[in-house]
């Protein structure tokens, strides 16, 4: 087995701070393959991405990148070919669009040569990556039941809206209801739905909540976009049993709500776009020194509230 390695933002600026040119003899030829900005958290992996780009084009004159986003699994597959044999990249950071359909077309540029570094969306077959760097799922999930489990007083009916049937959902509802049934046993969750990550569907499996359920005490909706969808929902329905709702992943506009205390958004939990400028970063400077990355990179969940909330603050990303 692999040694997970975790970093925070301090560890990550210790890697990379004071890192120059110096040494590099080798071209660096950098693919970075992600998803088009089909909804906000893509969104902000295509800001940072470009906006790290242009960061470590600086520091690191003899690295070039090229960024290719895709709508769809079929066009990214195409896109990384043509990075390796068009562009000849010797390294690759990509976040799957989605995991079965990249495995193979990144087993085989790893087969070419192609240093690989996999974000967020594992491949099914793990042996076709490098690294792998992500967010902390399962502490995702704990974070939000601590910090809700609290908020409510340790009682109460929470529902859930769950993202896409993947794993990574898997891992951030089971850590959730695990954590708040050992360390907040008398709130009740009352339901879980599947949202997918989009406010549209969030904004209706939040009417059907409110239709079926008279008492409502909080809502995780696990995710900022599908936050935007429930409040509106509520808002819709002028109930006033809910407290307060959680989501998650750091959307700018969430973030300013918890800086300004807005009593509906009292918190919010990392899951940031910005991990792909990380794996950009971390590539960059081990790549150039002709070193691996650590196996796998896990970037902490952190509770974000109105005393830490500047921090977490992007207001020129699209997310």
């Amino acid at each position: 087995m692999s040694k997970q390695f975790s970093i925070g933002m301090a560890a990550l600026a210790a890697i990379t701070l004071g890192m120059t040119a110096a040494g590099q003899s080798t071209p660096l030829v950098i693919g970075v393959s992600i998803p088009s900005a089909t909804h906000g958290w893509t969104g902000g992996v295509v800001y940072h991405a470009n906006e790290a780009a242009k960061d470590l084009a600086k520091k690191y004159p003899n690295a070039r990148f090229i960024i290719k986003t895709a709508n769809s699994p079929s066009e990214q597959a195409n896109q990384i070919q043509d990075l390796y044999t068009v562009n000849k990249i010797n390294t690759l950071v990509i976040l799957p669009f989605e995991s079965a359909p990249l495995t193979r077309p990144v087993a085989n540029l790893k087969k070419q040569g192609v240093y690989t570094v996999v974000v967020d969306r594992g491949l099914t077959d793990t042996s076709a990556q490098d690294a792998y760097v992500a967010g902390d799922n399962p502490g995702f999930g704990k974070v939000a039941a601590q910090f809700m489990g609290k908020q409510m007083g340790g009682k109460g009916n929470v529902v859930i809206l769950r993202g896409l049937p993947t794993v990574i959902d898997n891992q951030r509802v089971d850590s959730f209801e695990a954590a708040m049934k050992t360390q907040y046993p008398n709130v009740k969750i009352l339901d879980k739905k599947f949202g997918n990550w989009n406010r549209d569907d969030a904004f209706k499996v939040m009417q059907d909540y409110l239709t079926r359920y008279p008492k409502i005490d909080a809502v995780w909706a696990s995710d900022d976009d599908m936050a935007v969808g429930v409040l509106k929902a509520i808002q819709q329905a002028k109930r006033t049993d809910i407290k307060f709702v959680l989501g998650g992943a750091g959307m700018k506009d969430m973030i300013k709500r918890v800086m300004d205390g807005d009593k509906m958004i009292p918190a919010d939990v990392t899951y940031p776009p910005a991990m792909i400028a990380d794996a950009m970063r971390l590539a960059t400077a081990a790549r150039s020194k002709g070193q691996k990355m650590p196996a796998s990179t896990i970037i902490p969940s952190v509770l974000v509230t109105k005393a830490n909330a500047k921090q977490f603050y992007y207001p020129n990303s699209p997310f």
